[in-house]
């Protein structure tokens, strides 16, 4: 099965990280940057754009692509359990963050990330986005996705 193409947003402003808690879907419940699946005819950075309007009512600004990464499951018993995903970081947004049916909105100091209430592999790859670092990595997650089976990361790399 061929990974789906995704996008994830992380927009950091005055020190604060915004993370969306997740309402539904995979990893309902979890702290994650707003993002999701990349559209028929859409590129990823409107794929970003366009689902950080979607799951918070706000427009990124300064967005810069910052790494991506391929996502799987060990035991492919999620549908669509493989991802390749396209990481994005936005210095400032316009608007106010609103809660939607899909996401609540949470600001946390980029300094004390609640690592764990985030998917097990985002204590590895995001530090490198917050310290402004570029990235490519692959992550293999255990079948409840709560543990990395394995992981690789190459820094300061060419991500477009």
């Amino acid at each position: 099965m061929e990974a789906t193409e995704a996008t994830l947003c992380h927009p950091v402003v005055d020190g604060e990280l915004l993370l969306i808690r997740k309402r539904r879907g995979l990893g309902a419940g979890k702290l994650v940057g707003p993002g999701g699946k990349v559209e028929d005819g859409e590129t990823p950075r409107e794929a970003a754009r366009r689902e950080v309007r979607e799951e918070l009512r706000v427009d990124p600004v300064g967005l810069e692509k910052c790494g991506k990464f391929d996502f799987h499951f060990r035991d492919g018993s999620v549908d669509d359990d493989s991802m390749h995903v396209h990481v994005f970081a936005a210095d400032g947004i316009e608007g106010d963050p609103e809660a939607t049916e899909e996401a609540v909105p949470e600001w946390h100091p980029a300094d004390a990330v609640p690592y764990d209430e985030m998917w097990v592999d985002d204590r590895v790859w995001l530090p490198h986005l917050l310290d402004g670092e570029t990235f490519r990595g692959e992550f293999v997650l255990n079948d409840d996705g709560e543990s990395l089976v394995r992981y690789e990361m190459e820094i300061g790399v060419a991500v477009e």
